[in-house]
């Protein structure tokens, strides 16, 4: 009897998890490019109460359920405009590469950048919605001479060597934006058209295998596999599309089917633990 107790209890424990992901998911509705979880269960403990013979077969009883994983899905989710020229939005695979306070890279599908002054005043750099470095290559610039898309060995077989993307003298430039091909570019004081720097987009072979960090962050831990950065459009990752920002891939209708189904296995198991303490309280009132 203990035993349905606990497979109760075991219940109570995983829906309540299951509960708290729906909870997460139905808050981060309406939070850009929010990946969304789910949780899957699994059986527990057997006891084997008889063990299988010629013609018999084996006796087991559960001791209920548990949680058996929370997995991040990254299904790609559509874009809202928002007509922000330093806005952009990943049309397919890929991650920006961002900076961390250590040194090391988090990933983001939040493509809301922008410009802001180092110490100096003159030099910009260009950071994500946190303030953290947004990962690429610089072009090469020479004063003096026509606009060149010249990135030399800043590309290999199309894969970005990644730095800060950081550009001197940036106040002489108008009109700066981010095409399709992650080419940043600018208007120089002679109206010459300048390629500046080009945003560098990180393939990961496992991005179900990244951890989120919070703030809209993964981080590669284990299990992410190979990583590469390469322009946009190529290599496999996705182009850009300028002016917009990825939506949370959230579907309501599904939360709210999920919470509900939730709710009944939470309450059918707490009916268990109920149904238990019954039983045991005729067993107390045999003796009297």
């Amino acid at each position: 009897m203990m035993r349905s107790l606990y497979s109760g209890v075991a219940g109570l424990r995983a829906h309540q998890t299951r509960m708290d992901v729906v909870g997460n998911n139905i808050a981060n509705v309406n939070t850009y490019a929010y990946k969304s979880q789910r949780v899957t269960f699994r059986d527990m403990y057997y006891q084997t109460i008889r063990s299988s013979s010629e013609g018999v077969n084996a006796t087991q009883l559960g001791y209920g359920a548990q949680v058996g994983s929370i997995d991040t899905l990254h299904v790609q989710s559509g874009y809202a405009p928002t007509d922000r020229p330093m806005d952009i939005y990943i049309d397919g695979e890929g991650f920006i590469a961002v900076e961390d306070p250590n040194g090391g890279n988090m990933f983001t599908r939040i493509g809301a950048l922008s410009f802001m002054p180092t110490s100096n005043g003159t030099t910009f750099r260009l950071v994500d919605i946190n303030g953290n470095s947004v990962k690429g290559a610089i072009s090469t610039i020479t004063p003096g001479t026509p606009p060149t898309t010249d990135y030399g060995a800043k590309l290999n077989n199309d894969e970005v060597q990644l730095e800060e993307i950081i550009i001197p003298d940036f106040n002489k430039y108008t009109n700066i934006s981010i095409g399709g091909n992650g080419h940043i570019t600018g208007i120089d004081d002679k109206g010459n058209v300048l390629d500046l720097a080009t945003i560098g987009i990180a393939k990961i072979s496992n991005a179900e295998g990244l951890t989120m960090q919070g703030s809209s962050y993964f981080k590669s831990i284990n299990n992410t596999g190979d990583i590469t950065y390469n322009v946009p459009g190529k290599n496999g990752v996705g182009s850009l599309v300028p002016g917009a920002l990825e939506m949370s891939n959230v579907d309501l209708a599904k939360e709210f089917t999920d919470m509900i189904t939730t709710q009944r296995g939470y309450q059918a198991n707490s009916r268990i633990i109920t149904v238990v303490d019954e039983m045991l309280q005729e067993l107390v009132n045999l003796k009297r």
